[in-house]
């Protein structure tokens, strides 16, 4: 449900693989498609909110990440279709498509996420599909929320850690879209590891792949490919 305040709005997690055959691209016809590509995210961001990541050599299946936050499903299609007749998009292939969509939380209603702030992206997002059992969803409400305080008590020690929570219910095969945003990953690492220890934990039937982005410009991604 949205409130008139916070209009609902729809993510895109994107994850391409570059074909090794980029690599052979002489040096200056790689330079100018990082310029067309970079270009193309910056009028993009006039329009929603693109957020772009490296992925390379953390990850055997994906090169980059563009995390899309729209206020429709029809703008990431034009980007992503924009993207593909470019230079360097015919060299990347998808690997992943995660979606999901900003709804007010039923547990802790004053949560707001990150990416619905002004505040600039953390070094480092960790995404991953979470998936939780039906038996969870059985549970009277008093009892979810009793065992969801604890979870997220867990996360108030972790100041460091900023978390982006959304919901892919009816809209993709996962429950939710988890984001972690930091710039100390063996603090987020902490928190997981606590987090397996709640309550909560029991009802988890899925949270992978687990996907550690690295944010930074477009045209140094490209440049990042060799």
């Amino acid at each position: 449900m949205a409130s008139e305040n916070h209009p609902p709005v729809f993510l895109n997690f994107a994850f391409f693989k570059v074909d090794p055959k980029w690599r052979w691209l002489n040096e200056i016809g790689k330079e100018e498609a990082a310029k067309e590509f970079a270009s193309l995210i910056e009028v993009a961001n006039t329009k929603m909110k693109v957020r772009t990541y490296s992925t390379l050599g953390l990850r055997e299946d994906a090169d980059l990440m563009l995390w899309m936050i729209s206020d429709s499903l029809e703008k990431t299609q034009i980007l992503a279709s924009k993207i593909y007749s470019t230079v360097f998009g015919k060299y990347v292939a998808p690997s992943y498509v995660f979606l999901s969509s900003s709804r007010p939380s039923m547990y802790a209603n004053k949560a707001t996420p990150g990416f619905m702030t002004d505040e600039e992206p953390m070094k480092y997002v960790v995404v991953y599909p979470f998936v939780k059992s039906r038996e969870w969803y059985l549970l009277p409400f008093e009892e979810r929320k009793k065992m969801m305080e604890e979870h997220i008590a867990v996360g108030r020690k972790f100041p460091q850690v900023r978390l982006n929570t959304t919901y892919s219910f009816g809209i993709d095969d996962q429950d939710f879209m988890l984001a972690f945003e930091t710039a100390d990953l063996p603090a987020f690492q902490e928190l997981i590891m606590q987090l397996r220890e709640t309550q909560v934990s029991r009802y988890i039937v899925r949270d992978t792949p687990m996907i550690v982005c690295v944010h930074k410009k477009p045209e140094d991604i490209i440049k990042s490919m060799g």
